[in-house]
């Protein structure tokens, strides 16, 4: 299963979950873009969160770098796509620097994995709850020290920050 949330001090957007036809699925460009188009400027909108406002940071994965996707979300986010190819290209291994990988994916796991997960429909629903009960505090914790940890990885040369995991 793959799934998908955004990460910022003032909450998760998510979770998203890709699927075709309520089954697990393969993530294309196609259901990238719907995704986008579908679940997260619907979400902002309805959050109050105006686009312009918003950074919108991704990896390389080549659903998320295909000349269509990349023209959604510039056009989505003007200015303001982090990503290989993107508006201010970003490398597309960094998972020191983004906030679902430095921070949101171990937390759930951590929060989901504690007794054995025994259907889909379960796991769903403990990645949900993980999800809505993430304290604000903890949000604005995580996103306040990602500016630390690229001076670190800058003063690195590209290294990983590892002293810098807490603020």
């Amino acid at each position: 299963m793959t799934v998908w949330c955004g990460v910022a001090s003032w909450g998760v957007v998510g979770p998203y979950f890709f699927e075709n036809r309520g089954r697990v699925t393969t993530v294309t460009g196609a259901l990238y873009r719907r995704m986008v188009e579908a679940y997260l400027l619907p979400e902002l909108e309805r959050r109050h969160v105006p686009t312009s406002s918003v950074w919108f940071q991704q990896d390389g994965a080549k659903p998320h770098t295909a000349a269509s996707t990349l023209a959604q979300l510039q056009r989505a986010f003007p200015g303001m796509v982090l990503s290989k190819g993107g508006s201010v290209t970003w490398p597309p291994r960094s998972p020191d620097l983004s906030l679902p990988d430095s921070f949101l994916w171990g937390l759930l796991k951590a929060q989901v994995y504690r007794t054995r997960v025994r259907s889909l429909a379960l796991l769903k629903r403990r990645i949900r709850a993980a999800v809505r009960h993430i304290p604000l505090r903890t949000l604005r914790d995580a996103a306040a020290v990602l500016p630390l940890r690229a001076r670190a990885c800058i003063r690195l040369r590209g290294g990983y920050p590892e002293t810098v995991l807490h603020r």
